[in-house]
Order: C-alpha cells, then structure tokens, then sequence
C-alpha cells in the first residue's frame, strides 16, 4: 500500500490521465520503488531468512546474508519486487474469490438481488446448475495457484538470493585459504612435536635399560627428555592459539638459525649425527629457512622412527641460488616403513617443498635410505 499511495501520488502530478497514468501509479511506480528498496543490503539478508524458513525446499539451503555487490543488490531488488507482487496478488485473490464463491454456491437457494449477479441469477437460468460447480472450481483454483506461487518462489529464491559466481568464487578461494592454513598448522604439530615424542620415547627407552649401571647417562637422558618436552609444549601452545585465533601470544617460529638444537637432541637419543651446516644457510629468505627448519627435522624423526638409533649423514649448504639438503642413513633392521608413525612425514616434506616451487627425491639407494632437497632462494610464494 505505501508503493501504491507513492505511486498514485506521483501519477497525479503527470501531465495526462487517462489509462496510462493508471498503469504508471498502480504498477509502474510501485515496482521501480520496490526494486529500489530491495538494493538495501540487509533487505537481502532478511528476504533470504524468510525464504530459508518459509518456503523450505530448495530455499532451505540458503545462507542468509547482506548483500555485498551490486549484482547480489540486483538480484535481491528483483525478488523483493517479485515477492511483493506475487503477495499482493494472493493477497487479493484471496480476499476476493472465497465471497463470490459463496454467492455461486448459494445462488439456487438464495434470490440474490439482481444487481449482484445481473440477469445471469434470475430463477431458472444456469445459476440452478453451474453457480455451485463454478463456485468450488473458483476456490480450487485458488489454492491452486497459492501452491504453485510457493513452489515457484521456492525454486526461484535461490538464483535471485543465492550467491553470485563472484561471492562463490570468494567463498572458495576463503575455504581454500582456511584448508591451506589448516594443512599448514597440522605439519607444524605433525613435525615439531613428532619428533620431540621420538626423542622422548628413545631416550626414555635408553634411560630405563641403564637406570642401575650409568645414573650418569640417565641423568642426561632424563634432561633430555624434559628440553624435548618443554619445546613441544611451546610449540602445542603455539599451534592451538592459532586455532583459538589467540594472536596475542609471539609466535614461535624456528629457523635454521635454531637447527643446533635439534641435531643436539637427536644426538642426545643415542644418534650418531654426522652434520655438515655451511654458514651461509642461516642468511636465506626466512620463509625458506622456516620450511628448511622443518625438513630436516622431520628427516630426522623418520631415522629415528623406521631406522632406529643409526649413523644418519646430514648435508646442508647454498649452491647458487638454491638450497641443497642430503639426508641419509642405513635402512636399520626394521626396514622402511616399519614404524609406527602413519607415514605422513614424506607427505608433509613434500607439500612443504611443493609449496616453495622445489625438488625433492626419496627412496632406497642400496642398503641405504636417502633424501634430497633442492629449493630455490629467489622469490617464493
């Protein structure tokens, strides 16, 4: 009503009357205000959660939200002007239809005045016979047609407040972001404290066997196990407050400025680490160091894990613009891919030399197992 009293208004103002000012104020006029009410941002938001309630269906899979382009604002302008109309026509089928049925339904057994249905209700003419058919048809129709408007509006609703391809592909590329940091979060956990667990478990092992005859190396087993601990823990902390979105804690992150201390603890397992670190390496791009970090520490974890406590050789330098990593060891008497870790530490050393643009091989070289990483210096992603 307010659309069509602005309508109306503005009708008066036309210069001419006649039909077409009738057209502009009572369909013309209302329908441009309405599309222009329905660009309001929140008019989308509350459309669509009526329409998520209301008409189910394919409706119910909607997501209710404001509208965050123009062509979202469009869509939403048309559906609320194509709801609006559809409401009002029900709206006044409803009103109408049900008394004029009544009348025809009751037409052979009332002397309705002429006026009301004309020459067509005198006794005796057909109002005897098809008033009353034509009265229940009327209504049948109706619901009829109040169904198939619900139905159609179901079905439309979600091309008219459904997200756009822009807002789809947004919506993707924020999941892909969240997979990505996701994955990225579970290589930190998987890495930093798979590998302070390995240590934990052989050197507790170790401290156990030869708690009576050398208290000594116990004792260093048992420091050990409580410096390997302390630093999984940090890194746990680190890892669920990024979870938590806690971004008020500093967030640590090891370079290979920070690789002495997990040869350290590998050795401390009972390892016999034969390294070789040039110098240069703690002068790479961070985000390669913090990656490279890594790779050589999950190296490690997977000698200690299928290998055992075996002599494990470690090559680490810059040729050129890239960083070359060798890492290798005998296979040990429980072969390859013996233990007990689930096989996701190659997994996770490659998605981190994926994602740095490197190479990477890995396998069996005779009795022994070897790995090479091979990453760029220059611009990563």
């Amino acid at each position: 009503m307010p659309y069509w009293f602005l309508g109306m208004t503005l009708a008066a103002l036309l210069p001419f009357g006649g039909p077409g000012a009738g057209v502009l104020a009572l369909l013309v006029f209302p329908a441009a205000a309405a599309f222009v009410t329905g660009l309001v941002p929140s008019v989308r938001l509350l459309e669509s959660s009526l329409a998520k309630e209301l008409l189910r269906g394919p409706a119910a899979a909607l997501a209710p939200g404001p509208a965050g382009t123009w062509e979202s604002r469009t869509r939403s302008g048309a559906w609320f002007t194509l709801h609006l109309f559809a409401g009002v026509v029900v709206s006044g089928l409803s009103l109408a239809v049900p008394p004029f049925a009544f009348v025809l339904v009751m037409a052979p057994m009332v002397d309705w005045d002429e006026r009301l249905l004309g020459r067509w209700g005198r006794p005796g003419t057909w109002v005897e016979w098809a008033a009353p058919p034509a009265g229940v048809a009327g209504v049948a129709v109706l619901l009829v047609l109040i169904v198939a408007g619900g139905v159609l509006l179901a079905r439309l609703a979600p091309r008219f407040l459904g997200p756009t391809a822009a807002e789809r592909l947004a919506e993707l590329e924020a999941r892909a972001v969240r997979l990505a940091e996701r994955n990225r979060l579970a290589r930190e956990l998987h890495d930093s404290v798979g590998h302070a667990l390995s240590v934990v478990t052989l050197q507790a092992g170790a401290a156990g066997r030869v708690l009576d005859t050398d208290p000594e190396f116990a004792r260093e087993a048992l420091g050990a196990i409580e410096e390997s601990a302390r630093a999984a823990l940090e890194d746990l902390d680190h890892v669920l407050g990024l979870l938590r979105e806690d971004r008020s804690r500093p967030a640590p992150q090891p370079t290979l400025k920070d690789l002495g201390r997990v040869l350290e603890q590998t050795r401390l397992a009972g390892v016999r680490l034969d390294s070789e670190v040039d110098p240069q390496v703690e002068h790479v791009p961070a985000a390669v160091s913090r990656e490279a970090y890594r790779i050589v520490q999950e190296g490690l974890t997977n000698a200690l894990r299928h290998a055992g406590k075996v002599p494990v050789r470690l090559r680490l330098g810059v040729a050129g613009d890239r960083l070359e990593m060798e890492m290798s060891n005998p296979l040990g008497a429980r072969g390859v891919g013996s233990g007990h870790g689930g096989g996701r530490g190659l997994g996770g050393i490659r998605e981190r030399v994926t994602v740095l643009r490197g190479e990477m091989t890995a396998g069996p070289d005779g009795d022994r197992w070897r790995m090479h990483v091979s990453l760029p210096l220059g611009r990563v992603p």
